[in-house]
């Protein structure tokens, strides 16, 4: 290893090489505490060609790596486990802005909210907006394909990417989708954007920017009861409003950031709050607010307010936004899940994740996405007590598998990472397993980007040693 961290100080410079172990610490865990891995050495390009040129290396003496951008995520997906961590944050340059065509092209270490601050002079944003915006980039957000409050009206963040120029594990350039227009065969660039870094490296991203909306109304209903929230969010969507965002909190969390400084106003004796958003053309907004209110208030609402202003809306994201921050407060480690649920399953699941908490005696904070049914159960607890440790994990796998008996799946902008991988053979069979192996080895067959994540290793050995299932597919 200190040969190989010898030639890559070659390439970007012996101070952007770490290889001692006091070095690589900080680089032992995501934004999910509870995994830890020490990379090998860790190295940081500043430019696409260093980039190449590292890759290439690696290639060369056949070494895995694990490509990392802000490491914010929340599935144990940017751990290197004893290989090589590729850091991509130097590579921050946004490249272009085409403010008439609504595009740009950015670095993968760009970060998310940093975009739109560039975008805004344009009349323009973009619209993924992950709780980790302000701190989050967008390779990462390619790799695992995040989506944030917005992505109920606007979408996730494969709905945003246009073209991606990819360096794949063999050091090889190739272009995915197109930047003037579709792309005749395989979407490829589809099966790329969340792929967790399984794949290769994202050089640069053509992104899909958004107008700005003419209008912006932000509402915040407060709820005796978290059936009554479920409900409302039911009947609003039934109703064919389509809401640009819908996020609810329960009491539990709401205690939590109304005793931070993300503080927000949030009522709290209420058992959920709804956080529902609507843009769009100024002409006929304030109709459909009226409509959400009193939907809101036929589901049990104690009161329905509007923010005032554009300090009063930040305001109120802001407890939304900074709730897993604010958790940091009550325990050293905090472990969130990402499951996706059937709107119409939300008040039954909830109650379900309820009892299993009381079960299992583990305080359950939800704050999600409601009104794509994309929970986040999340719980916080001491990992270093081997007993309230063994009960955490133990409530979230039965939280888990509610999920996915409710006809939900086991990730919705997470990533599977580490984190979801036992729950991989629950939801998929074999041979579907069998065939994400497959589509592995058409971009990296000596599968030496981020190993063994996502797919169960067992399955990919399993696939490797079926004849009929790799006839025709690279080893």
């Amino acid at each position: 290893m200190v040969e190989l961290a010898a030639r890559l100080a070659g390439i970007v410079g012996e101070r952007r090489v770490m290889l001692r172990a006091g070095e690589l610490r900080t680089y032992e865990s995501d934004g999910l505490p509870g995994y830890r891995s020490t990379p090998s050495l860790a190295v940081f390009p500043g430019t696409r060609d260093e980039t190449i040129a590292v890759v290439k290396a690696l290639a060369a003496s056949h070494t895995s790596f694990v490509a990392r951008g802000a490491g914010t995520g929340l599935s144990g997906g940017a751990l290197a486990d004893n290989v090589v961590l590729l850091g991509l944050h130097r590579l921050k340059r946004i490249v272009a802005i085409d403010g008439d065509n609504a595009r740009a092209v950015v670095e993968p270490g760009v970060v998310n909210a940093l975009l739109t601050a560039a975008a805004s002079a344009y009349g323009l944003h973009y619209a993924p907006d992950p709780s980790s915006q302000s701190a989050c980039t967008i390779g990462g957000n390619v790799a695992e394909n995040a989506g944030g409050p917005h992505c109920l009206k606007y979408g996730v963040t494969l709905n945003h990417v246009i073209a991606l120029t990819v360096l794949l594990p063999d050091g090889e350039v190739v272009t995915l989708g197109n930047p003037d227009g579709e792309s005749e065969g395989y979407d490829l660039l589809g099966a790329f954007v969340g792929s967790e870094g399984c794949f290769g490296v994202v050089l640069d991203a053509t992104i899909r920017l958004e107008r700005n909306p003419q209008a912006v109304r932000t509402l915040l209903a407060d709820f005796a009861s978290v059936d009554g929230a479920a409900h409302a969010v039911s009947d609003i969507i039934a109703a064919g409003i389509v809401a640009a965002a819908m996020e609810m909190m329960d009491n539990a969390a709401i205690q939590v950031v109304e005793a931070s400084i993300y503080a927000a106003g949030y009522p709290v004796d209420a058992a959920a709050i709804l956080l529902i958003e609507l843009d769009g053309a100024a002409a006929g907004l304030d109709d459909d607010v009226a409509r959400v209110a009193q939907f809101c208030k036929a589901a049990g609402a104690r009161a329905v307010r509007v923010a005032a202003d554009p300090a009063d809306r930040a305001r109120l994201w802001q407890g939304r936004k900074k709730a897993f921050g604010a958790m940091g407060r009550v325990s050293p480690h905090l472990v969130v899940q990402d499951a996706v649920v059937p709107r119409t399953r939300l008040p039954q699941v909830l109650a379900d994740i309820h009892h299993i908490g009381v079960r299992h005696g583990v305080n359950v904070c939800n704050v999600f996405h409601a009104g794509d049914g994309n929970l986040h159960p999340n719980i916080g607890y001491d990992a270093n007590d081997a007993d309230e440790a063994a009960r955490v994990h133990a409530a979230m796998g039965e939280i888990m598998q509610v999920c996915i008996d409710a006809g939900g799946t086991i990730t919705g902008e997470h990533g599977v990472g580490l984190d979801k991988l036992p729950y991989m053979d629950s939801l998929f069979t074999p041979d579907t397993l069998g065939a994400m192996c497959a589509l592995r080895s058409v971009f990296d067959p000596e599968r030496r980007a981020n190993p063994g994540k996502v797919v169960p290793v067992h399955r990919c050995r399993e696939w490797l040693a079926a004849p009929a299932a790799r006839a025709g597919h690279p080893r």
